[in-house]
């Protein structure tokens, strides 16, 4: 049991994404779970009213398994495999996010000052999550994919497209990190 709970080393994990990818491109599927929203929107019947949406949804029906395991395996992780061990963040680290106003920061995977409904149902917490989500929307149809999709199944199958994505996925995570989020939450 204590193997499971520990994060898994590169040499396990990395051989079972790279077999997983293999068999998907064998049998020429992608992987990605935006595209869970389109083929979702297509059984509501979406394809009647826009194009995008009209498409042979049975298709992706086994993409639709992957997000229900990763629903499942999310809440086994957090009820019945999580470690309940303070986070070794850098000093430093702990030192800024004190500074922004997270009091318990490496305590906790998720900060109660993001995390708790007193926090998303605050005017501060809702403006995030419709911004965020609009972002994150507009963002993934306007890549083309969602960070999964082009780093894993993008970068697997050489695709310059998801290069480009991935790079500028990164930038992103650090402009929003250093120059963003103390202004939010500063």
């Amino acid at each position: 049991m204590d193997y499971i709970l520990q994060p898994w080393p590169w040499y396990v994990s990395g051989p079972l994404l790279a077999m997983i990818m293999f068999v998907l491109i064998y049998f020429g599927k992608t992987f990605g779970m935006s595209s869970n929203l389109r083929t979702l929107c297509s059984i509501a019947g979406a394809g009647k009213k826009t194009k995008f949406f009209d498409f042979d949804w049975k298709s992706q029906r086994w993409n639709l398994v992957v997000v229900l395991g990763a629903i499942i395996g999310g809440f086994i992780a957090h009820f019945l495999l999580s470690n309940p061990v303070d986070i070794d963040l850098n000093p430093v680290t702990v030192e800024r996010l004190s500074e922004l106003g997270f009091e318990n920061a490496g305590k906790s995977l998720l900060p109660a000052e993001l995390y708790s409904w007193e926090a998303a149902f605050s005017l501060k917490g809702l403006s995030i999550l419709i911004i965020g989500g609009f972002l994150v929307g507009f963002g993934t149809r306007y890549a083309g994919g969602c960070t999964s999709g082009h780093a894993i199944t993008g970068l697997s199958s050489l695709q310059l497209p998801s290069l480009i994505a991935v790079i500028g996925f990164f930038l992103g995570g650090l402009i929003m990190i250093h120059l963003l989020f103390p202004l939010i939450f500063g």
